[in-house]
């Protein structure tokens, strides 16, 4: 008779394969379930692998299509520019990281105080056309020479050869150029900041303002994003347009058309049909008046009745004078003003704050003004000679990421043209 220890032996021998005992460990997939559930095994990895990443590649299809379809759109801008553009325009808070990353950028290239002092300034100006006065006589009196403003008072206690003083740049137009330009040194902290400065006077010119290709987003007549052939006999200058659209609701109109609805308490540049320029703090409501030929708005006035908006700041998380750059940092900067006589000034400076922007508006002799485009690829002022050839540009302040023909070949962004003046009210010429 077998004992009770050979019994028990043939029992478990007799067991049947795969059983568990209550004591033995519970059976686990590799997925960390237990087996035989749902979802469990290689099957509900996959599925879960699945769920995670469709809409990480629904974000990355979208960004592929959209970026590429931004990139092929005709441009003057070069990939990067167009890049960063693609960033602002169609990324979520695309414009906040992308100000965030020119913010650490400028940061740490900012400029340093002291330094070599210059010993030249850049030459700026063509007077293509000699002087020339009225004949008086005993029976003649001597026309009245058109007005002219004062040279640019010197900041620096020992001015260099021809800082402040204005240059003529084109034809005469009445006895004397409508349209001057000069450079000085703004602040003697820093010693090789220069400033160009252009005037025009407004009497004698008469000025345009053109949409780009893509800016003013919604333009009631786009034209042709360039000075219009036909006009380029009577040329003179062009300059960079005021902040996008979308960077402070600015408005503007052409011709009695609004592209973008005018904003209330915003800075505006005005062409009436009379000739005349103005900047005011538009209350209009969101179209111009039929007396208006033209309207640009960019942010709040920074200079009014001579004086600096008590506003401007030096906070780099502002975002009324630029997101992030808005002081803080130094960056490329213009602006436009209008002296108290109704002609039009242009600044633009290197290493700018919209403080110190304002200070050289005002030193200018503006007394009123306006932030205009920042930052270093926008900064543009043209002026123009007329050859054999053609016309000849005159880049006003050097700018590597942009030519000379900027906007005599379609652009990406709006623009103001400087013309001689012709007979009857002021219209913008898109042909």
């Amino acid at each position: 008779m077998a004992d009770e220890k050979d019994l028990s032996s043939r029992r478990s021998d007799a067991a049947p394969q795969g059983a568990v005992s209550p004591a033995d460990p519970v059976s686990v997939s590799g997925d960390g379930e237990q087996a035989g559930q749902p979802g469990s095994g290689k099957a509900g990895h996959r599925l879960r692998r699945i769920l995670i990443a469709a809409p990480f590649a629904a974000v990355l299809t979208w960004a592929v299509v959209s970026y590429s379809t931004y990139m092929l759109m005709p441009t003057s801008m070069s990939v990067g520019e167009r890049s960063a553009e693609w960033v602002r325009d169609e990324v979520p808070f695309g414009n906040q990281v992308v100000d965030e990353g020119e913010h650490i950028y400028y940061t740490v290239n900012a400029p340093k105080t002291g330094g070599p002092q210059l010993t030249t300034l850049p030459a700026v100006g063509i007077n293509t056309a000699p002087a020339s006065h009225p004949a008086q006589t005993s029976h003649t009196k001597a026309k009245a020479a058109p007005y002219q403003p004062p040279p640019i008072k010197a900041v620096f206690a020992h001015p260099l050869p021809g800082e402040g003083a204005w240059k003529p740049t084109g034809p005469q137009i009445n006895g004397a150029a409508p349209v001057l330009v000069t450079t000085y040194r703004p602040e003697t902290d820093y010693p090789r900041m220069i400033a160009y400065v252009a005037w025009f006077d407004h009497t004698r010119t008469e000025l345009g303002y053109y949409p780009g290709r893509y800016e003013p987003p919604a333009a009631a007549v786009r034209g042709p994003a360039m000075v219009p052939y036909d006009q380029r006999s009577r040329l003179l200058a062009t300059f960079n347009g005021g902040f996008t659209y979308t960077d402070g609701a600015n408005g503007s109109a052409d011709n009695g058309r609004t592209n973008e609805p005018l904003k209330d308490g915003n800075a505006t540049l005005i062409g009436y049909r009379n000739g005349t320029i103005a900047l005011v703090k538009w209350s209009g409501g969101p179209d111009v008046s039929p007396d208006i030929s033209w309207a640009r708005q960019s942010l709040a006035p920074i200079l009014w009745d001579g004086k600096l908006n008590p506003q401007l700041n030096d906070d780099p998380n502002s975002a009324q004078w630029g997101y992030t750059l808005g002081g803080l940092t130094r960056v490329w900067r213009t602006a436009v003003g209008i002296d108290r006589h109704g002609n039009l000034i242009y600044v633009a400076a290197d290493d700018q704050t919209v403080i110190t922007l304002a200070q050289l508006l005002q030193h200018a002799g503006a007394v009123r003004g306006m932030e205009f485009d920042i930052n270093p690829e926008w900064h543009t002022l043209i002026t123009y000679t007329h050859g054999a050839h053609g016309l000849v540009p005159t880049m006003i302040g050097a700018n590597p990421m942009q030519s000379p023909n900027r906007y005599l070949l379609p652009d990406d962004r709006d623009f103001f043209a400087v013309y001689t003046p012709r007979p009857g009210p002021v219209t913008v010429p898109f042909s």
